[in-house]
């Protein structure tokens, strides 16, 4: 049996929308290379080297720099002044933490928001506000609100006849404290859905208000089926944010106590900006994104199985 395929033909206007696609990625691309993957490049070259601009010599030149290969890889999980295993430990807890929180509480703010109450539209501008201010003010604000001596919220724990709290300066607390300090500053989540939540198609919830579902079941089988796409969106921005946490480090904990809040990012830059050794910073740097493409990748790989999609799948 013989088959017959038919052939694709593009056409004259076809060929001048991709061609018009192709010039106006061109900037976009052109950014990429230069911001993103250029740096990461120079970067992954710097880590097989030993870089380090302390060695500056009269002049203002640097002496040869050598090729030392896996040594800098080698060197930052076995110093133990480094201490990078829980420089990677912290960090992944802090993302974990920050981000489940932040997703659920930013879902349920932005459920109640979509709700026809009076007030809505200055109820969204209140909660969307903290997102759009400055970090490192924000931090020193809640530094000074959390303080254990003269800090407003453990002056309202003493008046309730409640014991005082280290919030940021105790090891076993500093992590949740700053994954909760993450949720406030949540906004942009909380928008997010709120546009996912108002294009969820009406005639589903009439058809489960029809079959005499509650509001329980239609948010659980209805709202949450689509809104999954937008969830999946979230969750992904939310994850690459909170993995690159610095600001808490520089501002207020400076990595304490204990290391408890060494990050990775603190960590490269105390390597690379205070100890001057770039070699070992790119040798962090590039964990660093080994660790993020593979969060990245569980996300993508599981994404399949629970994320709606109302068109079906494109196969063309």
């Amino acid at each position: 049996m013989i088959a017959f395929h038919k052939k694709k033909t593009i056409g004259r206007a076809a060929l001048r929308e991709q061609r018009a696609a192709y010039l106006f990625l061109i900037p976009a691309f052109l950014g990429l290379s230069l911001i993103t993957y250029l740096p990461l490049l120079a970067a992954f070259f710097i880590s097989f080297t030993d870089l380090n601009t302390g060695h500056f010599v009269k002049g203002g030149t640097l002496p040869p720099v050598e090729f030392v290969g896996f040594r800098n890889f080698t060197d930052i999980f076995d110093n133990p002044s480094i201490n990078f295993m829980n420089s990677i430990w912290v960090t992944v807890i802090y993302t974990v933490l920050a981000v489940v929180s932040s997703i659920i509480y930013s879902m349920i703010i932005a459920l109640l928001l979509n709700r026809r109450i009076p007030g809505r539209g200055i109820l969204r501008a209140i909660y969307y506000i903290p997102y759009i201010l400055p970090a490192t003010a924000v931090m020193i604000t809640w530094w000074f609100l959390l303080r254990y001596d003269g800090g407003v919220v453990n002056y309202i724990l003493i008046q309730l006849g409640i014991k005082k709290s280290y919030f940021l300066g105790k090891a076993s607390s500093v992590i949740p404290t700053l994954a909760m300090i993450a949720v406030w500053g949540c906004g942009n989540l909380i928008v997010i859905f709120l546009a996912g939540l108002q294009n969820v198609p009406r005639v589903y919830h009439e058809a489960a208000e029809i079959d005499g579902a509650n509001g329980w079941r239609r948010l659980w089988n209805v709202t949450i089926p689509c809104m999954t796409p937008i969830i999946f969106f979230n969750l992904m921005m939310s994850v690459v944010a909170n993995l690159q946490i610095v600001v808490p480090a520089l501002a207020v904990t400076k990595g304490g106590p204990g290391n408890s809040t060494m990050f990775m990012t603190y960590l490269m830059y105390q390597t690379g900006f205070k100890g001057r050794e770039l070699g070992k910073a790119g040798a962090i740097a590039f964990v660093f994104f080994i660790v993020a493409a593979i969060l990245a990748g569980i996300l993508f790989s599981t994404s399949k199985g629970w994320i709606f999609n109302e068109g079906g799948d494109d196969k063309e």
